[in-house]
């Protein structure tokens, strides 16, 4: 199953690494966000990959094609260097298509743009490649797919953090006040499942879960799964400080692919 990853933004939260980098190569441990992403979607077996750049997107190409898997992976260096025998490999059976979607546009724009690359796909997978999870993916792929009547589909998260939610009226009466964890709020957390004929609902200019999922809404076609477990997103510095925290204590429950070698005595 093919993976739409949205890789164009300039990701102006975090201003501390954008203005270098694009935000999909902010590094997380010793490999970008992207990768960790892409290396999860692997991880249930989808490794067909479709990149939608924008910003610096030289930078994300450059970095696969100059990709070096002795970093992350085990070798045998001999012949003084001459000869490295790899032990084990993380992207050797990907498929990476790169596709510039232009600096400005919008999710639905770039969605639009990679269309004909998901020809025939009658299902595909989308992310805003800044969200790290330990969903079960393929879990929610069986849930959705029998669904024929139903287009797409997201991930619905309850956040945790330390915000209160408000009601109010017009004059600042307030009417309720409530942890948000306790508010019932759900958060689109950016993981997608969508069926090809999402392009039925989208027209140019649209922001994807603007215009197009009101449409499916009304249709009764739009779905959400529910996710108790961990999901973060990387939107801004402390986000990433939390992230490297988790990190560097060994503890980031979205490495399924770690926690599945040290199970099988990889």
């Amino acid at each position: 199953m093919k993976v739409v990853l949205f890789c164009g933004g300039q990701g102006m939260r975090l201003r501390e690494y954008s203005e270098k980098i694009p935000k999909p190569m902010v590094p997380l441990g010793y490999r970008p966000i992207l990768w960790n992403i892409m290396r999860y979607y692997a991880y249930f077996g989808h490794k067909d990959f479709i990149l939608c750049l924008g910003h610096m997107a030289d930078t994300i190409k450059r970095y696969f094609v100059e990709y070096d898997e002795t970093i992350s992976n085990d070798f045998v260096y001999t012949k003084g260097g001459k000869q490295i025998d790899m032990l084990n490999t993380d992207i050797d059976d990907w498929r990476i298509t790169f596709v510039d979607t232009g600096i400005s546009s919008n999710i639905g724009m770039r969605l639009m743009q990679v269309k004909e690359h998901l020809e025939g796909e009658e299902v595909f997978l989308a992310n805003y490649s800044d969200g790290l999870s330990d969903l079960n993916l393929n879990q929610m792929i069986d849930w959705f797919a029998p669904q024929l009547d139903k287009v797409a589909s997201f991930v619905a998260y309850q956040p945790s953090q330390s915000f209160h939610v408000v009601t109010r009226e017009n004059d600042g009466l307030v009417k309720s006040i409530s942890h948000i964890g306790a508010s019932g709020l759900f958060i689109n957390t950016g993981y997608f499942v969508l069926r090809n004929s999402i392009f039925d609902y989208l027209n140019w200019g649209e922001e994807l879960v603007e215009e197009p999922f009101q449409r499916l809404i009304g249709e009764q076609k739009l779905t959400s799964w529910e996710h108790r477990g961990f999901w973060a997103s990387m939107d801004t510095y402390k986000d990433k400080q939390k992230l490297d925290e988790a990190y560097a204590k060994g503890e980031a429950p979205w490495e399924l692919w770690l926690k599945s070698s040290r199970k099988n005595g990889v």
